[in-house]
């Protein structure tokens, strides 16, 4: 009974690690095999692209069963892309410019997205990385050297190295940084309580850095989000409209964690990054008082809309300071409405009793 037993336990335990071994992929780069998972939802018929990266010294099957990634495809209908990174002596670690590594992480990780474009219905304007402490930092540099074919980027206790710092983005890009101000590894000033030394640009420097890249106004946007949970966080929101979004969620009282669980804290990272890569964030601070479903695409957009009315409406486009920029009549149907000719930046779209964010790129 007990060579029985174990006859199973042993089956078992090969088909579970077969199964785990098969969901991970290989694409060579640079004479090297690289790993990376890549989930993708039932039906689908074009993709808007995450890429996850993970933190020093982590692998992707761990950061799969943490995380769930199928059912992220599943409920967002996108792809998930989750690479490995090399491990460089420091434990598995891209090379966000923090050491003096010659791996040329920055471009593997568009060799691989152009791979994927072969082989799937990748739509190449919906292109987005987010990122955890290291994952943080190269989410950085690919928005930096790569901001020209990612359309935002989010990282998560992740700092600019002084290295990147020394670059110019190639273009603006959306970007939404969050980190805490209690982080002893990724500090909020730059600094490692961990490490002992400084690991990049302080938050304030970051902010600085893509107020610049992405012609933003230096007066952000600031909202607290409301405190429902009793765990020791307030969520702050500073937003900088500019040719490109800023947006920076300030976690005070947050350490170096990736909050993930609605039930215990007010905001859910995966949730808030989606609802900021897709702009369904809004200003609370602006004259918004509603928010509801109004069909508007696409967003951003570069001048053209098309709104889609269940009945006649009077349409009002408002900046962020609550001035109307346009106001016209429309029959119920489909309402094209020309945005050319107004500012780059965030608008409002306002109708009855519903009101939607939109860029304008």
């Amino acid at each position: 009974m007990k060579i029985r037993n174990l006859l199973l336990i042993t089956i078992l335990t090969i088909l579970f690690s077969s199964s785990c071994l098969a969901q991970i992929q290989y694409f060579e780069w640079q004479n090297v095999q690289r790993q990376y998972l890549v989930k993708t939802p039932e039906n689908y018929e074009s993709l808007p692209v995450l890429f996850f990266l993970h933190g020093l010294g982590d692998n992707i099957t761990r950061l799969d069963n943490e995380f769930h990634f199928q059912q992220i495809a599943d409920n967002f209908n996108w792809m998930i892309v989750v690479p490995q990174a090399l491990n460089e002596g420091y434990g598995s670690m891209w090379n966000a410019g923090l050491t003096a590594s010659t791996t040329n992480d920055s471009g593997f990780l568009m060799a691989l997205l152009d791979s994927l474009a072969v082989q799937y219905p990748v739509n190449q304007d919906s292109v987005f990385f987010t990122g955890f402490s290291m994952g943080g930092f190269m989410s950085h540099r690919m928005a930096i050297e790569h901001g020209d074919r990612i359309n935002a980027a989010a990282p998560v206790s992740g700092l600019i190295t002084t290295y990147m710092a020394g670059h110019n983005a190639v273009a603006p890009v959306r970007i939404l940084d969050i980190h805490g101000t209690s982080d002893p590894v990724v500090g909020y000033d730059g600094g490692s309580e961990y490490f002992g030394y400084q690991l990049g640009l302080s938050v304030e420097s970051i902010l600085n850095y893509w107020i610049k890249a992405n012609g933003c106004t230096n007066e952000p946007v600031v909202d607290t989000l409301p405190d429902t949970q009793n765990d020791g966080l307030r969520f702050v929101e500073y937003v900088y409209p500019g040719t490109k979004e800023l947006r920076h969620l300030k976690v005070i009282g947050g350490d170096h964690s990736w909050y993930h669980n609605a039930n215990q804290h007010d905001i859910d990272y995966i949730d808030y990054i989606h609802n900021f890569f897709t702009g369904k964030l809004s200003y609370d601070k602006v004259d918004n008082p509603t928010t509801g479903s109004l069909n508007i695409y696409p967003n951003p957009t570069n001048g053209q809309i098309k709104i889609e009315l269940n009945s006649p409406s009077d349409i009002e486009i408002v900046d962020i300071k609550g001035n109307t920029i346009i106001q016209k009549h429309f029959d119920a149907g489909m309402a094209n409405l020309n945005l050319h000719g107004i500012d780059r930046g965030v608008y409002f779209v306002k109708t009855n009793d519903i009101t939607e964010k939109i860029i304008v790129e």
